[in-house]
Formats: structure tokens, sequence, C-alpha cells
């Protein structure tokens, strides 16, 4: 039997250590993202565990954590605040705004990988990648210093005097014990954050330190305590709220944009995985298991969630590469709840800052500042773009903006290749062999290059060197041959496509005089359909 499991789980132990040491760092960020969403804590710790567990099981990249995030909360804050205000004091219509918006939001997502629109993942450039990265690392930086507070009459204020001291002896004894452990011979079968966790738990309770701690944490914010029973069915989320187009119209913008936030998180974090474990995951199946996950956990109670880039992290880090990793941390997390709550709400919180403060320094691509003389600068420009607007707004909104910002660098670069050698046949026709993609952006440098007044009666224009790309460069040619057929001037046109020659064959018959067929003509596809052209164009004649 042991030999059974062993061959299909090669990596059991590791996976089992890593995946209770992710179940730790779970807790405290479950938590704190209901208290930003306006929730209660169990509705955070549900979504951790039902979105880490089914991911776990049906996801498309082993090794990844999934659970309630922080980049979901942001938004989920508002649509909450603006439910309950649509109901009676005391109602919380909010939360179940918030359910039904999850599950309109895993539909979408399930859609996303059914469409296969996980594959658009590979058009993020690595600039924006790294930019994601630090971004992301500084973000987690920056949610830790909220634990260097405490609560006071009801108001959050920055700890001081020995309390400080406190805390950041712990929290550097933590980080200590990470760095030291992986030197010692027999503790590298062990993952380090876990050993951290129980050690310097160990030390704040002998010495019973007075400091914050899970249980604390929670009280502080307004919960009551880590305990809770298993995820029911909340059924009573179709009768508190109506179901009609006015619900629709509210809910549609929050589950699109929780859908694409969530989705692009989980896409990033998937690729970095990817790279950090030499393995290859599967887009469109990880779009349909977060998918499917959200809608559970919507009808269950929790508030949704995607992956977890720090806790993917921890998890890689202290050996977890299978799927039983994901699924022991979230059944370690539903132990919690269940059994362990009064033990787990003794570990001090400083032991998961210290951890997570350990996941930055490893999330961090240090080397984007060796690298700031050797890239060219608009990639600078983009890196530093997403990190900020990661930091600033949420990942959503500096993802796209790096790929917008990126597409557009590319476009200009690639429109300034355009070439066009010229020469004269012995018989006095005039060569124009163009060189560099022919798209939207190049038109115009395109069109710079012909003199239609002083060219000679007989013009040729060869594209062999050139690729014209889409319907703007198709367009272009049309037009250009329009031209010098207006001033009495026959023009021919060499190796297009066969696909940009259906196109003009089908705009006028013409054009069968004016294309030379050769053997050698490319290959390639313009993005434009032939089905989809337009008829205004197809009535065009010279």
């Amino acid at each position: 039997m042991t030999e059974f499991i062993s061959k299909r789980l090669p990596n059991v132990k590791n996976d089992i250590l890593s995946g209770i040491t992710v179940a730790l760092a779970l807790v405290p960020e479950a938590v704190a993202f209901a208290f930003v969403a306006g929730v209660d804590p169990l509705v955070g710790l549900y979504a951790a565990f039902m979105v880490g567990l089914i991911t776990s099981i049906f996801g498309g990249r082993p090794g990844m954590i999934s659970g309630a995030t922080g980049a979901l909360a942001v938004v989920m804050v508002t649509l909450v605040a603006r439910g309950n205000a649509m109901g009676e004091t005391g109602e919380n219509l909010g939360l179940y705004y918030l359910f039904a918006t999850v599950i309109l939001m895993g539909v979408i997502q399930v859609l996303a990988g059914i469409l296969k629109l996980g594959k658009f993942v590979r058009l993020i450039p690595h600039p924006v990648m790294m930019g994601f990265v630090n971004g992301l690392a500084i973000v987690i930086f920056l949610s830790q210093l909220g634990m260097f507070k405490e609560n006071v009459n009801g108001e959050k204020v920055w700890l001081t005097g020995n309390d400080l001291f406190l805390m950041l002896g712990l929290v550097a004894l933590t980080m200590i014990i990470m760095l030291g452990l992986p030197k010692l011979k027999y503790t590298k079968k062990f993952p380090e954050a876990l050993i951290a966790i129980i050690v310097v738990s160990a030390v704040a309770i002998f010495f019973n330190f007075d400091v914050a701690t899970v249980g604390s944490f929670i009280r502080d914010g307004g919960g009551e305590g880590l305990k809770g029973g298993l995820p029911t069915l909340h059924l009573e989320t179709f009768s508190k709220i109506p179901f009609n187009w006015t619900t629709i119209k509210f809910i549609l913008p929050y589950a699109v944009i929780l859908a694409a936030i969530g989705l692009i998180e989980s896409l990033m974090t998937l690729n970095l995985i990817d790279d950090l474990t030499e393995t290859r995951g599967n887009a469109n199946k990880e779009c349909v298991a977060q998918g499917g996950a959200n809608i559970v956990t919507g009808l269950f109670g929790g508030m949704g969630g995607c992956a977890m880039i720090g806790q993917s992290i921890i998890n890689i880090k202290s050996g977890g590469r299978g799927r039983l990793s994901g699924i022991v941390a979230a059944l370690t997390l539903l132990s919690f709840v269940l059994f362990a709550s009064g033990l787990i709400e003794q570990v001090p919180i400083a032991a998961l800052v210290g951890v997570m403060f350990m996941v930055v320094i490893g999330t961090f691509a240090w080397s984007s500042f060796r690298i700031i003389n050797k890239i060219p600068k608009m990639d600078l420009f983009v890196l530093i773009l997403v990190s900020a607007l990661t930091v600033l707004f949420d990942l959503a909104i500096a993802v796209l903006a790096g790929v917008v910002v990126s597409a557009l660098v590319f476009s200009w670069e690639n429109a300034k290749r355009i070439r066009a050698r010229k020469r004269l046949k012995d018989d006095g026709t005039k060569v124009y062999e163009i060189w560099g993609p022919l798209f939207f952006g190049s038109i115009s440098a395109f069109n710079e290059k012909f003199d239609i007044k002083t060219d000679p009666d007989k013009v040729e224009i060869d594209f062999v060197e050139s690729k014209v790309s889409d319907h703007s460069a198709f367009e272009a040619i049309l037009n250009l041959v329009k031209k010098y057929e207006k001033v009495n001037k026959t023009v021919h046109l060499k190796h297009l496509s066969s696909d940009c020659k259906e196109l003009l064959y089908k705009a006028d018959p013409k054009f069968h005089e004016i294309i030379i067929d050769d053997i050698d003509d490319p290959r390639y596809h313009l993005a434009a359909n032939p089905e989809d052209f337009p008829e205004s164009l197809s009535e065009y004649h010279l």
C-alpha cells in the first residue's frame, strides 16, 4: 500500500508538511480580507477552504494555492456597503448580494475557460510580469505593516516601546530561523516556515509574552473567534434578494470586475509558479476550476477567491509540488476551524508576519535592479509603471495598463521598420521592394515611400520581404492602386499572400490582371477573414 501511494504521490511528505505550513499562513490573510470586505471572518475562512480545495483538485496548476484575496476584497467592500444600504438596518442584504455576485463571477470565469481565453495570458510581456511580482511584493509588505498596530479605544495605533521591540524581535527570530535552517543537515526535510512558526509560538507561550495572536487579531477586528462549523448551503440568498433585471444590473459590473481580477491574478501566479518549478500548467483548465470554485463558494456562504501568490510561493519554497499540498492546506484550515481553534489562536502574529516578509524577499525580482541599464527604456518604464499601479490601484488595472503600453510601444517600433528599396528595370519599370511589416501603424510611412506623380508609367510593388498583416494594410494597398490608376499608370503587385490576393480579387476582378502570381508567394494569413469583408468595399471598382 505504501509503495502504491509513493508511486502516485512521490512528493507526499513535502506536500503534507508544506500544506500545513500554508494553512497556518492562510488564517490571518483570510480573516484580514474578510474584515476588508466588511463580512464575518468565517466567510473569509470558508472561502479559503472551498476555493483552495476545489482548485487544488481540478485546477490547471498543481502546487498553486487559492483562497480569499485582498485584490478581490477591496472591490467587495463597496458591493457589500451598497447592498446593505438597499435593505433595512441589520438585514445584512449586502452579504447576500455578495454571495450572488460571487456565483455570477464564477459563471463568467467558467465561460472564459470554456472559450479558451486563458491562452491570452501568453500575451503578457516579461516587463509586465516583473512589474507584477515587484508590485505584489510591495503590496504584501505594506499589508503586513498593519500587524504592527494595536487596537486602542476602537482605533488602530502603531506599537511603541517594549511592545514594538518584542514584535520586531519575534519577526526577526522567525526570519533568522527560516534563513538558517536550510544550512543545517537534519532540518532540510522539513519546511523552514513551519518550523519557524512552531518555534516562535513555543517561545511566546513559554515566556508568556504579551503579543498579538491570531485570536486577539480576530477579536480586535470584531470577530468572535476562529471556531465554527462546516459551511452550509445558503439557499436563503435566493429568497433574500429579488432576482430581476434591477439586481442583475447591480451585481453584473461587480461580477465582471471580480472575475477579471481573479483570472488575471490566478493566471499571472500560474505563470510565476511555472517558472519556479520549470513545469507547465493549463491556463484554461485553471479558469474553469476557479469559476467552479467560486460558484460553490457563493452557494455555501464564502466570499470567493483566486490564486494567492504569497501562499503559493510559501508552498513551492516548502517543497509542495502536487495537488496534495493544496488539498492538505484546505483540509487543515477547515480542521483549524472545527477542532483546533484554541491552539491556532495562540500563534503569534509576529511569526506569520516573519514568514510573509520572507515571501516578500523571495517574490521581489531583485534582478530588475541589475538590468536597469541593460533593457530598453520603454521596457523599464513598463516595469516601473506596472509596479506602481499594482501598489496604487489593483492588479487588473496594472496588468492591463502594462499590456496596452507594451502593445503601443511594439506597434510604434514596428511602424518605423517599413522600408522601400527602389530600382529601375531595363524597360523603365520602377520597382518598389517593400521591407518590414505592413499594418495599421506603418500605413502612413508606407504611403510616403511612393512618388506617384513623378513615377514612370509602369510601376511594380514587390512585397517579398514584407508581411501584409491586417485589414488596414489591405486597404492601403487598395487605395494605392486606385491612385496610380487615376493618373493612368500601370501598377503590378508581387508576392502577396493567398489570403491578401483573395480579398483583392473580391474587391474587383481587375486585380487578376494587376497581381503577378508566383510560385514562391508567401503563405501567411491576414487578420481579417475574407468572410468578414464588408460589402461596401466589395462593390468598389477601379
